[in-house]
């Protein structure tokens, strides 16, 4: 990459974040995306004229998400609500929730000029790179039940995958970070408990509040999918290159 390229172009992709279940997720994304940009410059980051353009979308109703099943059609409704004000702004862009990525057929289908870097996409391409043979899944309810409303239902073909054994006790903790706030005292200590009672060494945070609560002790290999994503958005917004 030649950084003189990208500042001297009027065409830099402009990238953009669905969030609100919850929004602290779409602001940890886009934090990511700050720092892996800057990171990719390296020594001739310049700072602010050297950083992405990025809209960002905040719906609160898409909070509905953690009972997905009862509120699909509400759900779906402030989803498109959304992309109506995001995708004719942008060329790429990510929805900061994998709970909400289950839609990434149905945004695919609606033929927007905007490309959805879907969580399931760059999961997929991030196993293939790293060859790892088993992962545990922790997500909320939907997501961990690997059924029909999880985005990653697919994901037992490609890999071994462990799923907690207290799913409900997972549930509860991704909604007291939501209720609470990620900074309350009492929530790493319930991760820690949950991350060191499994046996994989690879360790999915596919829910966007997880990362936000994952400074803890551990031997396993935390791997925060929406960083992954924040690799994924970077890589578009310099080359239009997935990785």
């Amino acid at each position: 990459m030649n950084p003189d390229n990208l500042r001297s172009s009027k065409t830099r992709p402009t990238l953009g974040i669905v969030t609100g279940s919850g929004p602290e997720a779409g602001m940890d994304l886009w934090s990511k995306v700050l720092r892996k940009n800057a990171d990719a410059f390296g020594a001739d980051f310049g700072g602010d004229t050297d950083a992405p353009r990025v809209i960002v979308v905040s719906e609160p109703e898409l909070g509905l998400s953690m009972d997905l099943a009862r509120n699909e059609a509400e759900v779906w409704a402030a989803m498109q609500r959304s992309l109506a004000v995001l995708a004719p702004q942008v060329d790429a862009f990510a929805i900061a929730c994998n709970t909400l990525n289950w839609y990434a057929p149905k945004i695919q289908a609606l033929d927007l000029t905007a490309r959805l870097l879907s969580f399931q996409s760059v999961l997929t391409g991030w196993i293939e790179k790293t060859g790892i043979s088993r992962v545990a899944l922790l997500g909320a309810a939907p997501v961990t039940e690997m059924g029909e409303w999880s985005a990653y239902r697919f994901l037992d073909t490609l890999i071994d995958v462990e799923r907690p054994a207290d799913p409900a006790a997972l549930h509860e903790l991704i909604h007291d970070v939501k209720r609470l706030g990620s900074h309350n005292a009492s929530l790493r200590p319930r991760f820690a408990d949950l991350v060191n009672a499994l046996d994989a060494d690879h360790v999915l945070l596919a829910c966007t509040e997880l990362p936000l609560i994952a400074e803890i002790a551990t031997d396993k290999q935390l791997v925060d999918m929406t960083d992954l994503v924040a690799d994924a958005l970077v890589a578009w917004s310099m080359d239009g290159v997935l990785n």
